[in-house]
C-alpha cells in the first residue's frame, strides 16, 4: 500500500531497503551471532535488567569493578530482536574499563545521540567506536527503544550510586 498521501504532513513510509540494510550490517550481524561477554558472573557487583513489554526484548546486565572501581568483567543476556542483541553486545565492549561516572556520561551522550538530541560530530568517537552503527536505526523511530534497552539496565546499574 502508497504511503504517497501521508507526505504533505510530513510523515513518509518505512523504507524496506533502508531497514534491510541496518539487519545486513556487519557489525550487527557479527554482534547478534556472535554475542560478546557471555560468561555469567558468579558473584555481580552490579547488576541490571530491562524489559520491552510491548515486544517482550530483555536485557540482563551483570558488572564486575576491580579495586580502582572500574569495570573488570561484564555478562550480558539480551533475548528478543537482533538490534536489542547487538547492542547490548556492542554496549558490554564499550563499557569495560569504565568507572561508573564514565559509564554514566556515555549513557547520558549515546542516548542524546539516539533521541536526536546531540550531533554525532560533538562525540568523542573514539568512545563510541562500533555504537556508531546504532546511528543508522534512528531513522526508524519504532526500533530506537531496541538499540536504548540494553542502556536502561546500564542505567539502572550507574545512576544507583
Amino acid at each position: 500500500m502508497s504511503m504517497e498521501w501521508l507526505k504533505p504532513w510530513g510523515i513518509s513510509g518505512m523504507d524496506q531497503d533502508d531497514i534491510n540494510g541496518v539487519y545486513r550490517d556487519k557489525i550487527i550481524l557479527d554482534h547478534c551471532r556472535n554475542p560478546r561477554n557471555q560468561t555469567q558472573l558468579q558473584l555481580p557487583d552490579k547488576t541490571g535488567e530491562a524489559i520491552n513489554p510491548f515486544c517482550g526484548d530483555e536485557v540482563h546486565l551483570d558488572i564486575n569493578f576491580d579495586v580502582s572501581g572500574h569495570v573488570s568483567d561484564v555478562f550480558v543476556m539480551a533475548e528478543g530482536c537482533a538490534i536489542n542483541q547487538a547492542s547490548s553486545s556492542i554496549l558490554s565492549e564499550a563499557i569495560k574499563g569504565l568507572s561508573l561516572a564514565d559509564m554514566l556520561k556515555l549513557y547520558r551522550k549515546f542516548t542524546c545521540v539516539m533521541n536526536g538530541n546531540t550531533k554525532l560530530k560533538q562525540l568523542d568517537s573514539s568512545s563510541f567506536d562500533d555504537l556508531s552503527v546504532m546511528y543508522g536505526v534512528r531513522k526508524f523511530p519504532v526500533r530506537i527503544k531496541c538499540v536504548l534497552l540494553s542502556w536502561m539496565a546500564l542505567y539502572k546499574i550507574v545512576s544507583k550510586t
